[in-house]
């Protein structure tokens, strides 16, 4: 509030404050008056210009207190709350503002200064996880963009051997789909994280659908000669999205055979108990450290710090969400050398009928 506004605020509050004590005091007099056996005139005038002084003193009085008390109790923490706010608004979300110590009890500025520390945490955590998401997006992005160029650079040599063209080739197009894979797995990220997605449930057989999403696969464990074991208890329905539960298998598949040597072992099973299914993919592969288990789920994040293993470290965060909307639950088991066993457990379907 400017200097001009505060004047004329003051003033305004005083002449209301002034002509309801006035009126108040007139009613008064005039029924005392009537009480009162007749007066003189001159002693009736004195009196009432004594009354007439006091009220205005008393007015005054109330209304210089009645400021000071307000800009003590309330506007000086108005203005340490919008001083604030304008930080926070600028970008600034450390900052925080201090409780308001009231000795006459529970002051009602503090739910809001709670709410607005509260707030700028919440955003200082959003901005956090944002700036590293593009710095982990522009360092997932530039490692096959730099691969293309440099390939394409080679490519470019006139006496270049067919052999060696072809490797480049090769390389180039490797690159090309694990950016394409990239890109499509920030878009999928992106919608299952920031929009209001509700799951389409149907009851559907959960048994059908996990042979179906395996057999996906069934090239790439035939040529590396991993052998695929199953364990998948027939009729086992389930009340959920079907195409979110599919995501989920194709990552976990997908990630088992990827971390498996060639000749070794993925196990795949389903079984029910009295209100839950439970999902079990274990693989003989090269496991994982504690460390790299306690950060599985998060964006980006790849046990394998050299990336020789082809990824992006967004799968296991899609999975994570999928089932978040879903209403299932993951957990993992690992070790170094002894392979990974992820478990899912879902919501029983009551109803067995499929739609």
């Amino acid at each position: 509030m400017k200097k001009g506004q505060r004047v004329l605020y003051v003033i305004i509050r005083f002449l209301l404050l002034f002509l309801t004590g006035g009126f108040f005091v007139s009613v008064s007099f005039f029924v005392f008056w009537r009480t009162m056996p007749p007066m003189e005139v001159d002693i009736i005038r004195t009196n009432a210009r004594y009354t007439f002084l006091n009220l205005l003193f008393v007015c005054a009085l109330f209304a210089a207190v009645n400021v000071l008390y307000r800009r003590l109790t309330v506007e000086r923490n108005i203005e340490r709350i919008t001083g604030s706010l304008e930080k926070i608004m600028h970008g600034d979300f450390r900052e925080r503002i201090k409780p308001i110590k009231d000795p006459l009890g529970k002051n009602e500025f503090n739910p809001i200064i709670n709410g607005i520390n509260l707030l700028a945490q919440e955003l200082s955590g959003v901005e956090t996880l944002r700036s590293d998401f593009i710095a982990n997006v522009s360092h997932e992005l530039k490692t096959p963009l730099t691969v293309i160029g440099n390939y394409g650079t080679l490519l470019q040599d006139p006496e270049l051997s067919e052999e060696k063209r072809l490797e480049y080739a090769a390389a180039i197009t490797r690159s090309a789909t694990a950016l394409g894979e990239l890109i499509v797995n920030i878009l999928r990220l992106n919608k299952l994280a920031n929009q209001n997605i509700y799951p389409e449930k149907q009851v559907y057989c959960l048994s059908d659908q996990l042979c179906e999403c395996l057999l996906v696969f069934e090239n790439e464990w035939e040529r590396r000669h991993i052998q695929i074991e199953t364990a998948i208890n027939d009729g086992i329905c389930v009340d959920s999205d079907a195409s979110l539960l599919s995501l989920v298998w194709n990552n976990l598949f997908s990630n088992a055979l990827k971390f498996t040597a060639d000749g070794g072992t993925v196990c795949v099973s389903l079984k029910e108990t009295a209100a839950r299914v439970e999902v079990t993919v274990a693989d003989t592969g090269c496991g994982m450290s504690e460390e790299t288990v306690a950060h599985i789920f998060e964006k980006f994040y790849q046990g394998d710090s050299s990336h020789a293993t082809r990824g992006n470290g967004l799968g296991l965060a899609l999975v994570r969400r999928a089932l978040d909307i879903t209403g299932g639950e993951i957990s993992v088991q690992s070790a170094p050398g002894a392979g990974s066993k992820f478990v899912v457990t879902l919501a029983k379907s009551a109803n067995k009928t499929k739609i």
